[in-house]
């Protein structure tokens, strides 16, 4: 892990120590620092959270008997896990922290401890509740930490001291464009400290012909009891896509997960929206019913590696899925045209290996909260069966994927995924799908510390039905996006080539709670269909510059202002361009194998 210089953590600390002297002089101007300045960095280095990043603090203790479990649950601000005794530095923290509810000790015990009193000590059990409780889907805690503590005068019993910190739970949503446009909605998180999630908004268009009034809503429990299972029922009624959905799974949460599945049920109703190769665009009513169930078992393999906090930690993972499409309005469908509305029932069958541990690390896509990088690799096969309406066919596919920390370089991430179905007349909806990440270590520089990262992505088609395409067109920049950054029909082809850099520099500016990060990125991309020579096309390009502010203890995405420059999209009469968006949170790709997956083509 990379340690922030000495001499400009002094340096920094005799700064920060006179302005708050000067500041504090008078009661207006004491106010306004503690509002905009917080010691963001610097802090860490007090606290011992970044010397400890990569070691597992629990196996001095293997074997030993929990005896007592203790929660200690923190306010949303100002105060740390790695800092207890800090205090929330202005009067908006604390009035926030009382307007919250924090997650109930009982939620906490009951659905999201992997041990209990009474367990031996398992030093990756505890380290990867640690994990899951920072990292979970429903997104509830900022940040989490457990510590074990001898017990005063026995060689037998350890206590279990487990410290939370919820994220601000409620956050509105809504935009207006007038009294006859306009949107308003909210998410709500942690419905009364239960973790219970809650998302509706209602969205008006007074002046539109079709549909005039807009619903989307959606209700989560996660982690039901000691399951682990997390149910979902979601509907949305938009203009162009009506949809009603219920959903049931537990994913393979940790490496000593034995057992994971899902299953889902919806009834859709869109209107799909499509280019075809003449440029004409189409929209195409679809209705249909779409049931997908899985299941999946991982058995334990052991091996003697050097390291001892890696014993057990691969896996041989089997599992089974079934998933049916069954239209009930659509096109014409023939041998030649719109198959890809086929009413299809598919079985697939994947057996792989999933070795998987995760390092600490903090300042990657977060602002500072503790980031769990996976290391590790996946190597899987699938094998299936679709019986579709134009004819049974078989499909076979390969997974692999590798990623780890190389000394003084970063982290490198590879992902290779092949698939297709196989007919006597040869592959039928086939991808090769290739995909490289990288972000380099903590760079020390006098304004903060800066990392870089790129991302790169190929993806081509084998014998793909009419009008299904992947495109270049995304919104977003940088690391943010899966395209160049621009929306056009132009950017379309059968394959396709993407390169994404991007350079953060994490300040130690602080206004109002909200961490400052300054941007500089660049998107090439190059497309094309059949009979076109990919490499000799147009290299699409976007570069930009920008902010992103993001307070951690907030569910709120980051806010991004941007400014970029597209030189050579088609059809573009504006090569500049302005943004204030919203940036969501970026998760790492993780090596733990779960459903049989046909391999996108997107």
């Amino acid at each position: 892990m990379v340690m922030a210089d000495s001499i400009l953590q002094q340096r920094d600390s005799v700064f920060y120590t006179r302005l708050k002297t000067s500041m504090y002089k008078r009661r207006l101007t004491r106010q306004l620092y503690d509002a905009v300045f917080r010691d963001v960095y610097n802090s860490r280095s007090r606290t011992g959270e970044v010397n400890q990043i990569e070691e597992n603090p629990f196996l001095p203790f293997a074997g030993r008997i929990i005896g007592d479990i203790y929660i200690r649950r923190l306010g949303v601000f100002g105060q740390s896990v790695y800092d207890t005794l800090r205090q929330p530095g202005n009067w908006l923290e604390r009035t926030a922290n009382r307007l919250h509810t924090n997650t109930r000790e009982n939620v906490i015990r009951r659905s999201y401890l992997l041990f209990k009193e009474g367990d031996a000590v398992d030093p990756n059990v505890l380290r990867d509740n640690e994990r899951l409780l920072r990292t979970t889907a429903s997104g509830i805690f900022h940040d989490a930490r457990i510590l074990v503590l001898p017990r005063e005068g026995s060689r037998q019993f350890v206590d279990v001291y487990v410290i939370t910190q919820d994220v601000w739970s409620l956050l509105p949503t809504g935009g207006v464009g007038g009294l006859d446009n306009f949107n308003v909605g909210f998410e709500q998180r942690n419905f009364r400290g239960l973790g219970h999630q809650f998302f509706a908004q209602v969205a008006y268009a007074g002046r539109d012909p079709r549909q005039k009034l807009e619903y989307r809503g959606r209700y989560t429990v996660p982690f039901i009891g000691k399951t682990f299972l997390t149910a979902q029922a979601e509907f949305l009624y938009l203009r162009d896509l009506k949809q009603a959905a219920v959903r049931l799974f537990r994913p393979f949460l940790t490496p000593d997960t034995k057992y994971a599945g899902s299953i889902e049920l919806n009834h859709t109703q869109i209107n799909s929206r499509i280019v075809d190769r003449n440029d004409s665009v189409l929209l195409v009513p679809l209705r249909y019913n779409y049931s997908d169930v899985w299941i999946g078992r991982s058995f334990r393999l052991f091996y003697g590696p050097q390291n001892p906090d890696e014993v057990g930690r691969t896996r041989l993972i089997v599992a089974l899925r079934n998933t049916n499409y069954e239209y009930v309005n659509r096109p014409t469908v023939t041998a030649d045209t719109n198959q890809i509305y086929q009413n299809s029932r598919t079985t697939l069958f994947s057996v792989g290996v999933s070795r998987r541990k995760y390092v600490r690390d903090v300042l990657i896509y977060g602002f500072g909260r503790t980031e769990d990088v996976p290391v590790g690799g996946t190597l899987a096969g699938i094998i299936g069966y679709d019986n579709a309406e134009l004819g049974k066919r078989l499909y076979t596919g390969i997974n692999f994927s590798h990623g780890q920390y190389v000394k003084r370089l970063g982290y490198l991430y590879g992902l290779v995924n092949l698939g297709g179905y196989a007919r006597s007349q040869g592959i039928e909806q086939g991808v090769v799908s290739l995909e490289s990440n990288y972000f380099s270590p903590l760079l020390a520089t006098r304004w903060g510390n800066a990392r870089h990262f790129f991302n790169t992505r190929f993806t081509t088609g084998i014998g793909r039905f009419q009008n299904e395409y992947i495109s270049l067109s995304s919104s977003g920049s940088g690391i943010n996006t899966d395209g160049i950054g621009i929306n056009s029909d132009a950017l379309r082809g059968t394959k396709r080539m993407l390169i994404n850099y991007e350079n953060i520099l994490f300040s130690r500016i602080s206004v109002i709670g909200f961490r400052v990060a300054f941007i500089t990125f660049a998107n090439l991309g190059l497309v094309s269909f059949p009979g076109r020579s990919l490499l000799r096309g147009p290299l699409y390009q976007g570069y930009g510059l920008g902010f992103r502010l993001r307070n951690e203890n907030l569910t709120f995405t980051s806010f991004q202002i941007r400014l970029s420059y597209y030189p050579n999209i088609p059809n573009n009469r504006q090569p500049f361009r302005q943004a204030f968006e919203g940036v969501p949170a970026l998760r790492f790709r993780d090596f733990d194998l779960s459903a049989p997956q046909i391999v996108p083509y997107r």
